[in-house]
């Protein structure tokens, strides 16, 4: 769904839209005082992708623009030891947006996103954000930008308890009388609200599950966008009355949901991945980048896909991706490049589908990238795209074609991870060592855990 053109002018007449980009401390406490805020929250993630955030006062803005705010990093997960915990959260001006669900007249509340700083003003290796900067550094340095557009699927449930659905939808229904459509309505105004762009709104395959599409933009602004929208759906159901929910698989048979995301390269204003007389409208450096994306997508997986469940979404026949392929108009590859509007320059893009939505959207942008470079740095070939089904080609017919799969649950994706240089590199050794860590003591809690399955199977006759 596209916000109506008025409705946009009306936003911005009424002060939410978005502060230009490149404003500075000056900007945001003229803003501050004519909006009456009284309070900004200060944003920030650890590695798991949890919004953490502490609130300051009005009084404090200035000094904390000026130079940050300490607080305690030792029980933040992936942050420091408790000998080391000393943290400064220095607030991002271009972030800066009031909070449209907070009261408007007085004591407004505002945010901002942050950036981790050590006591001696040097970047925490531990933040995400910063793992995100450090790598578009990496491609800026090559000439390029990264844009992405990830597509965030998620489900209304009746309570946060049970997975009683709203509606028994299916893709894009129009469902009528059903509190879903003013749920995903009154979401997309916030956003607006917000000045976080939106492409569309529908309902998805899966009973109650919904979807809506972020403008696509530049990958650390589409980061902060994606931790916001979360954040936002769940406010808005919780003002329904209902609970939402980034689960990959909470509904067993029905599909799970994804973030598949677009993503592009632009150089010097012309997008990098880009050729009108190319078969597939893909240049070089496109074909390299995707071919770099199906080498690394094992084990990038852990970080794209890092939860127990979101490896029961990545199994055939729910349109979750698992085979290593490519295709132009297939949605059971692994890549996805989109025709909606063929030979157009500014929108060919590459779309990886195995990501879900319950990631952290800034470690997960920035492997996607370093796996998209490395495979144009040292041009990686491009294996034919496979427009079948992958699904019904039976394993013999895979095998011969060399069509590999990703891992099959948490504890394979780790192993890959663990060994890979391409990983460790993107995140630094903080992170990567961090992440790690974290996810076994998770695999080892699931593999000790007996389930209602076994329970069932196994209790009446053994």
């Amino acid at each position: 769904m596209v916000m109506h053109c008025k409705t946009r002018k009306l936003l911005k007449r009424k002060g939410y839209g978005k502060m230009p980009k490149g404003k500075d401390k000056e900007y945001v406490l003229k803003t501050a005082k004519e909006k009456r805020v009284k309070f900004i929250r200060l944003w920030f993630t650890d590695i798991l992708g949890f919004l953490k955030s502490f609130a300051i006062t009005i009084e404090e803005l200035e000094g904390a623009l000026e130079e940050g705010m300490g607080f305690d990093g030792s029980s933040i997960e992936g942050f420091a030891r408790i000998d080391e915990s000393d943290m400064v959260a220095l607030p991002d001006p271009d972030t800066f947006q009031l909070l449209p669900w907070r009261p408007r007249e007085q004591n407004t509340v505002a945010r901002m996103f942050c950036d981790i700083l050590t006591p001696n003003r040097e970047p925490y290796e531990g933040d995400p954000r910063y793992i995100l900067k450090k790598n578009l550094k990496v491609a800026a340095d090559k000439g390029y930008t990264f844009y992405v557009g990830p597509e965030l699927e998620y489900f209304y449930f009746q309570d946060s308890k049970s997975t009683i659905p709203l509606d028994r939808g299916g893709y894009f229904d129009l469902t009528p009388l059903d509190v879903a459509s003013d749920l995903r309505r009154d979401t997309v105004l916030t956003l607006e609200e917000m000045g976080i762009g939106v492409e569309y709104s529908h309902h998805e395959v899966a009973p109650s599950q919904h979807e809506i599409d972020l403008r696509y933009t530049d990958a650390l602004t589409m980061a902060d966008n994606a931790m916001t929208y979360r954040l936002v759906v769940k406010e808005i159901a919780l003002r329904h009355n209902v609970y939402a929910t980034f689960m990959p698989k909470p509904i067993f048979g029905e599909n799970g949901s994804g973030m598949h995301t677009h993503q592009s390269l632009f150089k010097g204003g012309k997008n990098a991945f880009f050729d009108k007389n190319d078969k597939y409208h893909l240049s070089k450096v496109g074909k390299h980048y995707i071919a770099g994306l199906l080498r690394h997508a094992p084990e990038i997986t852990a970080i794209t896909n890092q939860w127990i469940n979101s490896y029961k979404r990545l199994v055939p026949g729910y349109e979750a991706p698992v085979y290593l392929s490519w295709a132009e108009r297939n949605r059971s590859d692994l890549i996805r490049i989109p025709v909606y509007k063929p030979g157009k320059e500014n929108a060919t893009r590459v779309e990886f589908r195995s990501p879900d939505p319950a990631c952290n959207p800034y470690l997960a942008f920035a492997l996607m990238l370093a796996a998209g470079l490395e495979g144009i740095e040292k041009e990686y070939k491009l294996p034919e795209p496979i427009e079948e089904n992958v699904f019904e080609m039976g394993e013999t017919e895979r095998n011969r074609r060399g069509i590999k799969t990703l891992p099959g649950n948490l504890h394979e994706a780790l192993l890959l991870t663990e060994k890979s240089e391409l990983v460790r590199k993107a995140l630094g050794d903080h992170i990567f060592f961090s992440f790690i860590k974290n996810k076994k003591i998770e695999w080892d809690r699931y593999r000790i855990h007996v389930t209602d399955y076994e329970l069932d199977k196994y209790l009446p006759i053994l």
